[in-house]
């Protein structure tokens, strides 16, 4: 896995350090956004194979504009109420999964699942 990047926007500061913390061991690079505004400049800039975004910051709408504009980036989102209902809407707008906020394994695990699915699917 040491070859994808992943771009990075969260609200929490502490979710970010330790999210950051455990992709760095997986991914060649990981970038920290902001805002939607830096997450989508930092993909058109960088590239990533993967953006994992909370949805407190970036609303289903977003989520399904940034999916569009970007086909060849599995969207990972979180959110710290993640719900059967909200994974519905993610999915339906594009992104690969949705997981709880703070369930750094889990989403460290969706986004190695989205990144396996042949490229056909993907994108």
């Amino acid at each position: 896995m040491q070859s994808l990047s992943v771009v990075l926007l969260q609200s929490d500061p502490v979710i970010v350090q330790s999210l950051a913390a455990d992709l760095r061991n997986s991914f060649r690079s990981v970038k920290e956004a902001r805002s939607v505004t830096e997450l989508r400049t930092s993909i058109a800039k960088h590239h990533p194979q993967v953006a994992i975004l909370d949805m407190e910051i970036a609303p289903i709408s977003e989520v399904g504009r940034l999916a569009h504009e970007f086909p060849a980036v599995s969207f990972v989102c979180t959110h710290r109420l993640a719900d059967e209902e909200m994974w519905t809407a993610a999915l339906a707008a594009g992104a690969a999964d949705i997981c709880p906020s703070q369930d750094t394994t889990g989403i460290l695990k969706a986004v190695m699942r989205s990144r396996s699915q042949p490229e056909s699917l993907a994108v």
